[in-house]
């Protein structure tokens, strides 16, 4: 039966008609829950002209008062959608309603931070540098920022750069993704609703193909990317970039160690383990995929982690029952489940997992768990990421073989170091070439922090004190006292 398109982009301010209906799909039960307008080079050309009109011949980019007021209206008019928007999100795309709530809750509270350093760092600083010679500086907002999403918190990753971005001053065109695109339309439609926003500052598209975002990186009248994503596509962006010397903000691939120390207490650590494996259903970019553990309490944290991760229920994301949800679609979870076969040639597989498909689990994209048991570095379970529920085993002997382990991959997004010695904890932390080490716990996160990563795990910053600084040029005055004649 033919659906009316439920979902569409927001351009200048207006609702677009263009584009190509495009069905979205639960992966909790493989059906159809609506349609969504997928973008194209059209629309991407004019929403890409509406944040350039829109940033040259309106007040906003020197306003700074103004920009708080709208950030801080937008987070109110998130949050009296939080419900409506994660109900979305589960239904949309497979995570459980728990977390998609506290996700967009959080947004909410990403927003009101903006708001608050569009104000306090709209200053620079001024000095005199010698006698009758000072200096001042001006922060100023880049231009026109891209703001490319992924699939699996696509909300909450376009309000990280959302938020600094406006703060500065820039207007934005939103690229989100195809696979939530009737989530998408309920955070456009809470766009439209922020009056204080004028037309042009903030377009959302929702893309299926592969058009809009392109468009992005290579025009000339879009001043900055942050694209959230592959490291390949990060790659790929960075290369086109740089035709046009765009600056780049780039959150990649991530492949997290978990640290566990002989000392560490196992029955605070495994189900922190086993929330770091299952949390938005392994589809997160500091999922603990890897867990190294040292020789002495092995056998012991193997046979917990054996029951723990083989007794998880994986169910539909809107029951209160189930502990993981489906991936984002069938061919993601046929693709995970070969490369767990795959590894079986190379290492000891201590949880099979796989593919589940029932009456109640219908669609093909649930997969239960695995853990497979590895004692090498040079496998691509180790040093690629799966972005599924999946979990290495890896024993070290010492904190320098901890450390070499750990450091043992190009990537570099997150780390956790358990251990109940402070002075370790610190020691190892400090070794591990990771943008956020977490000690005795695993993905806590606070606006107020930077989010940034080492090595191949990408650059730039989002979120903290420096999170402005990606969308903003510093414009540098040195004045003389004038000549005597």
């Amino acid at each position: 039966m033919t659906q009316t398109a439920t979902s569409r982009n927001l351009i200048g301010g207006a609702w677009a008609d263009g584009g190509t209906a495009v069905e979205s799909l639960s992966p909790s039960t493989g059906r159809s829950i609506g349609q969504f307008m997928s973008a194209g080079a059209g629309e991407a050309a004019a929403a890409i002209a509406a944040a350039r009109t829109a940033f040259d011949s309106t007040s906003w980019s020197q306003d700074a008062r103004a920009r708080a007021r709208a950030l801080n209206e937008l987070a109110d008019r998130l949050a009296e959608r939080v419900d409506e928007v994660a109900a979305s999100l589960s239904r949309e795309g497979g995570k459980l309603l728990w977390q998609t709530g506290w996700e967009i809750a959080l947004s909410v509270e990403w927003l009101r931070y903006a708001a608050a350093t569009a104000v306090t760092q709209a200053a620079g600083d001024h000095a005199e540098v010698a006698p009758g010679i000072t200096f001042s500086s001006t922060p100023e907002p880049l231009g026109v920022a891209g703001i490319i999403s992924p699939w699996n918190s696509p909300i909450i990753l376009t309000v990280r750069a959302l938020g600094p971005a406006l703060a500065a001053g820039c207007t934005v065109v939103a690229k989100l993704p195809g696979q939530t695109g009737l989530t998408n339309g309920l955070f456009a439609e809470v766009v439209a609703a922020t009056k204080s926003l004028p037309a042009g500052v903030v377009n959302i598209l929702t893309e299926s193909g592969n058009a809009v975002a392109p468009a992005l990186v290579e025009s000339p009248h879009v001043d900055v990317i942050s694209y959230t994503g592959s490291t390949h596509v990060g790659r790929a962006i960075a290369a086109s970039g740089a035709k046009t010397l765009k600056r780049l903000n780039l959150e990649l691939g991530g492949k997290t160690p978990l640290v566990v120390f002989a000392d560490a207490n196992l029955d605070v650590v495994v189900p922190t383990i086993v929330t770091a494996l299952t949390m938005m259903n392994g589809q997160f970019c500091v999922t603990g995929s890897r867990v190294l553990v040292q020789r002495s309490i092995a056998d012991r944290l193997r046979a917990m982690l054996i029951e723990a991760v083989g007794s998880v229920k994986v169910g539909p994301s809107d029951d209160p029952a189930s502990q993981i949800g489906p991936l984002i679609d069938a061919a993601s979870a046929r693709r995970v489940n070969q490369i767990v076969e795959e590894a079986a040639a190379y290492g000891k597989v201590l949880v099979r997992g796989g593919l589940v498909e029932d009456a109640a689990r219908p669609g093909g994209a649930y997969y239960q768990p695995s853990v497979v048991e590895v004692d090498r570095l040079d496998v691509p379970l180790v040093q690629e990421e799966v972005f599924g529920p999946v979990q290495t085993f890896e024993i070290f002997d010492d904190e320098a073989d901890a450390i070499r382990m750990a450091n043992g991959t190009d990537f570099g997004l997150g780390a956790a170091v358990f251990t109940q010695d402070e002075l370790r904890a610190r020691r190892v932390s400090q070794a591990i070439k990771a943008g956020t080490v977490w000690t005795n716990c695993w993905g806590v996160l606070s606006e107020r922090f930077e989010q940034g990563a080492f090595k191949q795990s990408g650059y730039g910053y989002l979120c903290g004190p420096r999170g402005i600084e990606t969308f903003q040029n510093m414009r540098v005055y040195a004045h003389a006292a004038p000549m005597q004649g």
